[in-house]
């Protein structure tokens, strides 16, 4: 290793780590923020500070927990800024800080992402790390700077709370698309369904910017190449609907028999012309978990 940073090769061999954890990292994420979509953006932002990290430095002791170290404290980052934006949420922050499965994973794979946002940080992070990513007392300890006794205290805590939330009932019903977004999403899914991308171009703004998450960023007239891509496959069907009460395109498989969407996509309008597309088509693991509505046939308001 030289002083100017690391080889290209180890460089390459840390990016395919990243590319290799991404599934795993966004399910602890997104359980810690309570979205799968604020996951995503928890997720990338670590992302960015552990290449950095590693170019500085050029090689890291067990990356694999490093990694999950960096996105516990960017997620708590992210958690805090929530609540200093939501006074409601300050009594968490200052809360201590293979075989068949389970009763405690059964409970922890069960709970919506929803219920885990409502545990106090250190519960949430001892749960999932133990019961939904499966590592150990220790490995979590070392992972969010916990002593053993604090974890195990942690876990018995934690998966307390999610019994008692798994028996409420959900009095949060999802919200109904408006007027003008259905309008607006629905037109969208049925000139792509239709393959008219010659329709669907007309409705961009000049200067749209495009992301397929885990892949690529385009803006302007290069977005015109992300219509062809998709008029070489046909492994979708696009329908109107919500992801966590956001207005988004939910994709169907037409050859998988499940009624789940595969993924989803989210579309900034504005001025009636779309200038944000976000396609999970490549992070098909952001669905996982996420409460998604299919609004094709519900009705406005």
């Amino acid at each position: 290793m030289t002083e100017a940073g690391p080889e290209a090769a180890d460089l390459a061999q840390f990016e395919r780590l990243i590319a290799e954890l991404r599934p795993k990292l966004h399910r602890y994420c997104a359980r810690m923020t309570g979205s799968v979509i604020d996951g995503e953006d928890v997720m990338q932002q670590a992302f960015v500070k552990a290449v950095e990290a590693f170019s500085r430095e050029g090689s890291v002791a067990q990356p694999r927990g490093w990694l999950f170290r960096i996105a516990h404290n960017e997620a708590i980052d992210f958690v805090r800024r929530r609540a200093r934006q939501d006074a409601s949420h300050a009594a968490e922050i200052s809360d201590m800080i293979d075989p068949a499965p389970t009763p405690e994973e059964q409970l922890a794979a069960a709970s919506s992402l929803r219920n885990f946002a409502r545990l106090p940080i250190v519960q949430r992070s001892a749960v999932i790390l133990k019961d939904v990513l499966g590592y150990s007392i220790e490995e979590t300890g070392s992972i969010i700077s916990a002593s053993v006794p604090a974890v195990k205290a942690a876990l018995h805590r934690g998966r307390a709370r999610l019994r008692e939330l798994a028996g409420e009932l959900d009095d949060q019903p999802s919200p109904i698309l408006s007027g003008p977004d259905r309008a607006r999403f629905a037109a969208y899914a049925e000139r792509f369904n239709s393959r008219d991308f010659n329709a669907v171009r007309d409705m961009l703004a000049e200067d749209v910017r495009l992301e397929l998450v885990a892949r690529a960023r385009m803006r302007g007239r290069e977005v015109h190449n992300y219509f062809a891509n998709y008029a070489t496959v046909d492994d979708w069907r696009f329908v109107p609907g919500q992801i966590e009460g956001r207005p988004a395109i939910l994709v169907y498989d037409p050859s998988e028999p499940q009624p789940r969407p595969a993924y989803f996509i989210l579309l900034e309008w504005e001025g009636g012309k779309l200038v944000g597309i976000r396609d999970f088509r490549h992070a098909r693991y952001a669905a996982e978990g996420a409460e998604m509505v299919d609004v094709s046939s519900s009705p406005t308001r």
